[in-house]
């Protein structure tokens, strides 16, 4: 099929509604043509690099698919009502977006896409909320709830918590500056959850390796690595997660060789070697703080990776070579982002019968 693209000007929503329609932003009409909203400013930019956020081919088997409009018959305004909640969550709070995502990923890592991580503990149950990863840690439970509140008012029973966390976290992706990508819906909702599975999420402390292995058992491979960590071009760390790249990286109270010594010394200042200091925050990175944008990458290339194992990206020449294209060219990283988050969101989803459609995204029915 050819494809055209058609720019259409002057569809900014006022400033106090959310930005933009964004299912009309990759919506192909009967005769092959693409509808792709004027962004304003670097208007060409974002427009290609939301319509390449995946490739072509597979966009359009996405959009014509039944999946992708599994809820359209259903549930014909969920997306934008989930798109309104993140909008509204963000405008509270700017650093929900990057917690949207951290909670999406964080439940699709343990035992698949299915909800599991937004269930409470019981006296008889205990989920994956207070695991050691999780608890004090994941955020943005309340707004899938809010979500799901509006979404049973219009649509009961329709709509699963999982479909919701996956659809929440693109928003909250693209409400920030990056890409757009079309997500194949259906999914259910789990009816149990593993602290102890919760517990081996990869941790920043891990080496670079153990860290692959585990994605790798995810089947996702070292590019979809390389390219979800770009998710740390936004959102904090508590400063328990690096402080010893400060002060005793090496277990002789020397610092991090690889941290770069003006970032250090900022660091410092506001997580001193101290213990009342671990739940201080620090921005991932700290230039763009609150954008989705390739200055993550940049910063592992000038040794100012807040993480151990973001840093360590750059010490494997696979991975390395993978974050240097990322630094320099913006449009493969969104490219290759949306992708990878593609895959992510189908890891072990439940479909057809297996699982549920829970009322309340906290407690099975």
């Amino acid at each position: 099929m050819n494809i055209v693209v058609r720019v259409i000007c002057n569809v900014i929503c006022a400033p106090e509604k959310p930005a933009l329609e964004l299912n009309a932003i990759i919506n192909p009409t009967d005769d092959g043509i693409v509808d792709i909203p004027d962004l304003t400013g670097d208007s060409i930019s974002r427009a290609f690099l939301h319509f390449s956020s995946i490739s072509t081919e597979f966009a359009f088997k996405l959009l014509r698919s039944k999946s992708k409009r599994f809820y359209d018959a259903s549930c014909p305004n969920l997306t934008r009502i989930v798109r309104y909640g993140v909008w509204m969550a963000v405008s509270n709070d700017t650093r929900m977006a990057a917690s949207l995502l951290r909670l999406h990923f964080h439940d699709c890592f343990v035992n698949g896409c299915d909800g599991s991580l937004l269930l409470d503990d019981t006296n008889t149950f205990k989920g994956e909320k207070n695991a050691l990863p999780n608890v004090n840690s994941v955020r943005g439970y309340e707004v899938i709830d809010n979500i799901k509140a509006v979404l049973e008012k219009v649509c009961p029973c329709v709509v699963s918590c999982t479909d919701i966390v996956t659809l929440a976290a693109r928003e909250a992706v693209y409400l920030a500056g990056g890409p757009f990508w079309q997500i194949p819906l259906g999914r259910r909702d789990g009816t149990t959850a593993s602290e102890s599975e919760a517990n081996q999420l990869p941790s920043p402390l891990e080496p670079l390796e153990n860290i692959i292995a585990k994605f790798t058992s995810k089947g996702l491979n070292v590019k979809d690595l390389v390219a979800l960590s770009g998710a740390h071009t936004f959102g904090f760390a508590r400063c328990m997660m690096f402080k010893h790249r400060l002060f005793n990286f090496d277990g002789a109270g020397n610092p991090d060789p690889e941290l770069d010594v003006m970032l250090r010394q900022n660091l410092e200042n506001n997580c001193p070697n101290q213990d009342d200091s671990n739940n201080n925050f620090a921005p991932l990175d700290a230039y763009t703080i609150n954008r989705f944008d390739n200055v993550y990458y940049r910063n592992l290339v000038n040794k100012l990776g807040l993480l151990q194992s973001d840093q360590a990206l750059m010490k494997d020449n696979t991975t390395a070579s993978l974050v240097v294209n990322y630094s320099r060219y913006p449009y493969l990283f969104y490219r290759d982002f949306g992708a990878s988050m593609v895959k992510l969101a189908n890891t072990g989803i439940l479909t057809g019968q297996k699982g549920e459609i829970r009322k309340n995204c906290r407690m099975v029915n």
